[in-house]
């Protein structure tokens, strides 16, 4: 965010010389040092020689336990810290899983209208796109006869699989390109509600636009590193075939698969640096992979609860619209029954639509959530960037200017 210090010029040297989770000091600003976060000293003072706010419990609380806050007339001794403030919906330090998970719900509630707005636009684009390709662009499903043995049934496994993969990539892409557009208007949604600022759907689209081509080429490229790696693993084994080559193709795509996620998880915090820090592609792909560094097993912890919760949510959703949909549509289900075709109708597509719909307006605020503040946390633990965030939210005791 342009008017909020330290968001668009980051530091780089406490991510390189401080691992995540050493406590860093939580002192306000006198006037000489109100730059951003890369003008701080990485090197922590003396124990007891930390300075509170001025204004008691008004700015960010400095680390549990450390000597020098309070207790005693000298300021001496293990007196519990003033609680953290909270100008929005998260606290102003270091954030735990639930915490991280509770800002991105609050978010939600706290800027309904704009979320609800960009996702629910977003969605209902999207899947108006997807139900038109499945109706009219797509081929139909290869046949396969339940009889065949032998190489046949070999054949029109292949050419199953290889229409179901042509059928999916249509939907795949304009699902990426709807999550795409929504993470980078929530981003710059979620980027004020930490600081408690009110934030209109037109405010965040005037923030998010310019950033939405480099945001594709981002996506793009961290598909097609996951796309060549998984390439690398398979053909081998595709290019032998028989036995041994079944082996080889299952032993390659769990070794690059394990390749694949490690990369992901490194790069999950490019999209939230490129957004709010301005960097181009590459440079937010270091950036990620600086903050990740030292903590990924906690990140890849985060992501695959959010990607849990999520499923249990999308099922949630799904399996009663898809049961409504495939009741409401005898022809598809009868030819599913007779012929193993799944030709359904539009009763099917628009019931499931709905579905679909509702699942992506509820999820996609969710992940992009839990990736900004993932984000956030991150600088906190290595930049101090609640006093930052402090600053500009207007905390009493902290220099204000930006």
């Amino acid at each position: 965010m342009n008017d909020t210090p330290g968001w668009a010029s980051p530091g780089s040297a406490p991510s390189d010389g401080q691992k995540a989770g050493v406590p860093r000091p939580s002192e306000p600003v006198d006037g000489s040092g109100s730059g951003p976060a890369g003008n701080w000293s990485p090197t922590q003072p003396p124990a007891g020689k930390w300075s509170p706010p001025s204004t008691p419990g008004a700015g960010p609380g400095g680390p549990h336990g450390a000597p020098g806050w309070g207790g005693g007339p000298h300021g001496a001794g293990w007196a519990r810290p003033p609680a953290a403030a909270k100008p929005g919906v998260i606290p102003l330090r270091p954030l735990g899983v639930g915490e991280i998970l509770d800002g991105a719900v609050s978010t939600m509630r706290a800027h309904w209208r704009t979320v609800l707005g960009i996702t629910l636009t977003v969605s209902v684009i999207a899947q108006i796109a997807i139900t038109l390709v499945q109706r009219y662009l797509l081929p139909e499903p290869a046949a396969i006869n339940p009889d065949a043995t032998g190489s046949e049934a070999l054949r029109q496994s292949a050419d199953s699989a290889q229409s179901a993969l042509i059928n999916n990539v249509p939907s795949l892409l304009i699902t990426m390109i709807a999550t795409l557009i929504t993470t980078s208007v929530l981003t710059v949604v979620i980027s004020r509600s930490v600081l408690g600022r009110p934030v209109t759907l037109s405010d965040a689209w005037g923030e998010a636009r310019p950033r939405l081509a480099q945001m594709l080429g981002l996506t793009l490229l961290l598909v097609l590193i996951s796309s060549a790696i998984l390439t690398v693993g398979l053909l081998p084994g595709m290019l032998i075939g028989s036995a041994v080559g079944a082996v080889l193709v299952a032993v390659g795509f769990l070794a690059t698969s394990v390749v694949v996620i490690w990369l992901m998880v490194r790069f999950c915090l490019a999209p939230p640096a490129l957004m709010l820090e301005q960097q181009s592609i590459t440079a937010s792909m270091r950036r990620s992979a600086k903050l990740v560094r030292g903590a990924w097993w906690r990140t890849f912890g985060i992501l695959a609860l959010t990607w849990l919760l999520t499923l249990i949510v999308s099922l949630v959703i799904a399996i009663p619209f898809s049961i409504i949909a495939i009741s409401v549509d005898g022809g598809g289900i009868n030819s599913l029954l007779t012929d193993g075709s799944m030709d359904f109708g539009w009763p099917f597509l628009i019931v499931s639509g709905i579905g679909a719909v509702i699942t992506a307006t509820i999820t996609y605020p969710l992940s992009a959530g839990v990736m900004a503040l993932l984000y956030i946390d991150q600088r906190i633990r290595r930049e101090a960037l609640d006093l930052d965030l402090a600053r500009a939210a207007g905390l009493p005791g902290y220099d204000t200017r930006s």
